[in-house]
Protein backbone atom coordinates (compact mmCIF):
# COMPACT_ATOMS: atom_id res chain seq x y z
CA UNK A 1 0.00 0.00 0.00
CA UNK A 2 1.47 3.44 -0.60
CA UNK A 3 -0.27 7.33 0.21
CA UNK A 4 0.24 9.20 -2.64
CA UNK A 5 0.59 12.87 -2.00
CA UNK A 6 0.06 15.13 -5.28
CA UNK A 7 0.12 19.03 -4.88
CA UNK A 8 -1.86 20.58 -8.75
CA UNK A 9 -3.13 24.01 -9.14
CA UNK A 10 -6.48 24.48 -8.36
CA UNK A 11 -7.94 24.66 -12.28
CA UNK A 12 -6.75 21.17 -12.39
CA UNK A 13 -8.38 19.70 -9.53
CA UNK A 14 -11.90 18.69 -11.24
CA UNK A 15 -10.45 16.90 -14.39
CA UNK A 16 -7.92 15.20 -12.34
CA UNK A 17 -9.86 13.75 -9.60
CA UNK A 18 -12.68 12.98 -11.80
CA UNK A 19 -10.68 11.13 -14.43
CA UNK A 20 -9.05 9.13 -11.23
CA UNK A 21 -12.31 8.45 -9.30
CA UNK A 22 -13.67 7.56 -12.88
CA UNK A 23 -10.55 4.49 -13.07
CA UNK A 24 -12.08 3.47 -9.53
CA UNK A 25 -9.19 5.30 -7.73
CA UNK A 26 -10.49 7.02 -4.71
CA UNK A 27 -9.50 10.17 -3.77
CA UNK A 28 -9.63 12.60 -0.68
CA UNK A 29 -9.21 16.61 -1.95
CA UNK A 30 -7.65 19.29 0.72
CA UNK A 31 -7.81 23.03 -0.53
CA UNK A 32 -4.11 24.48 0.11
CA UNK A 33 -2.37 27.21 -0.63
CA UNK A 34 1.22 27.36 -1.15
CA UNK A 35 4.09 28.72 -4.07
CA UNK A 36 5.74 31.91 -4.92
CA UNK A 37 2.59 33.84 -5.91
CA UNK A 38 0.25 31.95 -3.45
CA UNK A 39 -1.68 30.32 -6.02
CA UNK A 40 -4.83 28.31 -4.94
CA UNK A 41 -3.77 24.46 -4.94
CA UNK A 42 -5.55 21.29 -4.16
CA UNK A 43 -3.63 18.65 -2.36
CA UNK A 44 -5.01 14.90 -3.12
CA UNK A 45 -4.53 12.36 -0.89
CA UNK A 46 -5.19 8.88 -2.75
CA UNK A 47 -4.60 5.43 -0.47
CA UNK A 48 -3.82 3.14 -3.53
CA UNK A 49 -2.20 -0.78 -4.12
CA UNK A 50 1.48 -0.53 -4.99
CA UNK A 51 0.79 -1.90 -8.42
CA UNK A 52 -1.72 0.70 -9.42
CA UNK A 53 0.61 3.80 -8.79
CA UNK A 54 2.18 3.77 -12.19
CA UNK A 55 -1.90 4.09 -13.30
CA UNK A 56 -2.29 6.84 -11.16
CA UNK A 57 0.51 8.83 -12.18
CA UNK A 58 -0.47 8.71 -15.67
CA UNK A 59 -3.99 9.59 -15.23
CA UNK A 60 -2.73 12.32 -13.13
CA UNK A 61 -0.14 13.21 -15.59
CA UNK A 62 -2.69 13.10 -18.31
CA UNK A 63 -5.62 15.21 -16.97
CA UNK A 64 -3.38 18.51 -15.90
CA UNK A 65 -3.50 21.33 -18.26
CA UNK A 66 -0.66 22.96 -20.17
CA UNK A 67 2.19 24.90 -17.97
CA UNK A 68 1.80 28.36 -18.70
CA UNK A 69 4.64 29.87 -17.18
CA UNK A 70 8.07 28.81 -18.17
CA UNK A 71 9.86 26.88 -15.41
CA UNK A 72 6.71 26.02 -13.61
CA UNK A 73 5.65 23.10 -12.68
CA UNK A 74 2.37 21.29 -13.47
CA UNK A 75 2.32 19.20 -10.24
CA UNK A 76 4.14 18.04 -7.65
CA UNK A 77 3.88 13.96 -6.06
CA UNK A 78 4.73 12.02 -3.22
CA UNK A 79 5.23 8.39 -2.51
CA UNK A 80 4.90 7.14 0.32
CA UNK A 81 5.45 3.64 1.72
CA UNK A 82 2.24 3.33 4.35
CA UNK A 83 2.96 0.04 6.66
CA UNK A 84 -0.59 0.02 8.41
CA UNK A 85 -3.98 1.65 7.88
CA UNK A 86 -7.53 1.22 9.37
CA UNK A 87 -11.04 2.26 8.46
CA UNK A 88 -13.44 2.61 11.22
Amino acid sequence: MKLLLTIIRDSDNEQVSQALVGAGIRVTRIASTGGFMRRGSTTLLIGIDSEKVDDAISIIKGNLSPVSDPGSNRATLFLIDVEHFSQV
